[in-house]
């Protein structure tokens, strides 16, 4: 795990919770968008971008509904826009 989703851990063990996925995912996401940058005719890695990006937005939006406090926390965290 990367140092931002060790921050956003609840417990020692934590791997599967929201946070860990979306920051998880940021990283994915962060990683793809620089492949793509330079190998701009992947088409096959872009398609892996957009289910990243759209999985981390579905997750995000659970955590918003259920968890508003954990939510703005990993924005924050995250440096992600509302």
């Amino acid at each position: 795990m990367n140092k931002k989703a060790q921050e956003l851990a609840t417990h020692d063990k934590d791997t599967g919770s929201s946070e860990i996925q979306i920051a998880l995912l940021t990283d994915k996401i962060e990683t793809l968008s620089k492949h793509i940058k330079q190998f701009k005719k992947d088409k096959h890695s872009s398609v892996g971008l957009l289910r990243a990006v759209n999985r981390r937005k579905k997750l995000l939006e659970y955590l918003k509904k259920t968890k508003m406090d954990s939510y703005k926390n990993v924005l924050s965290k995250l440096n992600l826009r509302k």
